[in-house]
């Protein structure tokens, strides 16, 4: 994008309209990160919450070095509970390893359940081994959509010795777990693992059927 356009788009991120600063947010998308970062930075402490929380996500998005310890800083501090958790969400599409220690913390300090959420999707973002304590905890959450986070989850980081903790989900009320169990069951291959996958594929909600189907045809 030459000059002149980001110029433009500055100015945009300047204007007392908030429709026209999400505009310019959204206009960053073909802009390079080294480029993009120095103009979402000015719109971080923005007074309206969806413009703050999409410049959040561009952060997640438009890779710098610079972009890691903004959205830590953002993780640990911010006042507003839905920043925190885009915080969380964007350090996961970073896919930074040093992320995991702040992810960690977040998951067993914030009070927020929605920030917790993040913080276990993020840990399965980054395909890190050692999150597995941390979500086998997620797994006893009150909150439905932290379980299903924390399932999907360890799916995504073959944690394999947590199949005997996933499989006690099979017969879940919620049909949104049962389809994440059998998501993550397919990246989980053991005995167990197929067993409850056939199961699972008898299920009577389609999307959990087809889930559990699909998961077989990959591990077997």
């Amino acid at each position: 994008m030459n000059e002149i356009s980001l110029e433009q788009i500055a100015l945009q991120l300047e204007s007392s309209n908030s429709r026209d600063r999400l505009l310019a947010l959204a206009s960053l998308r073909e802009v390079s990160p080294e480029d993009a970062v120095p103009l979402i930075k000015k719109v971080l402490n923005d007074e309206m919450l969806p413009v703050r929380s999409m410049a959040v996500f561009a952060l997640g998005v438009k890779q710098t070095e610079e972009c890691f310890p903004i959205l830590v800083k953002l993780l640990e501090t911010d006042s507003d509970y839905g920043i925190r958790a885009d915080a969380a969400g964007a350090l996961g599409y970073l896919a930074d390893g040093r992320a995991f220690e702040p992810l960690v913390r977040a998951f067993y300090e914030d009070t927020e359940w929605l920030v917790r959420f993040s913080a276990a999707v993020s840990l399965g973002n980054l395909r890190d081994i050692r999150a597995k304590q941390v979500l086998l905890k997620a797994l006893e959450s009150e909150e439905t959509v932290v379980k299903q986070a924390a399932i999907a989850a360890l799916g995504e980081i073959k944690a394999v010795d947590a199949v005997d903790a996933l499989v006690a989900f099979v017969g879940s009320e919620d049909w949104l777990i049962r389809q994440r169990l059998a998501e993550a069951l397919g990246n989980l291959n053991t005995d167990k693992s197929i067993s409850a996958l056939k199961f699972l594929a008898k299920d009577e909600h389609p999307q959990v059927k087809q889930a559990a189907t699909l998961s077989l045809e990959r591990l077997e």
